[in-house]
């Protein structure tokens, strides 16, 4: 199941992260804040970038976006 408007909405807000990005999220299953929220910043760039088999998303950048939207997947759980 995809992540719902609402969390594709908030996800989007964040820095770095486009409609892509989510794409590739629930490509590897990540399709939920909660499932999000279980993972760090490296695990979820070693799924894509072996999905893809790319190194595209181990860079710097790409890495801090993911951390971001696992840290407000993290937020918006707790609230």
């Amino acid at each position: 199941m995809p992540f719902t408007e609402e969390e594709k909405s908030c996800l989007l807000a964040v820095k770095g992260v486009g409609p892509t990005v989510l794409k590739r999220f629930e490509e590897v299953g990540l399709d939920s804040f909660e499932k999000l929220a279980s993972h760090n910043a490296s695990e979820v760039v070693a799924l894509v970038s072996s999905m893809l088999q790319s190194r595209c998303w181990t860079n710097t950048k790409a890495v801090e976006a993911v951390d971001a939207a696992i840290q407000q997947a993290r937020k918006e759980i707790s609230n």
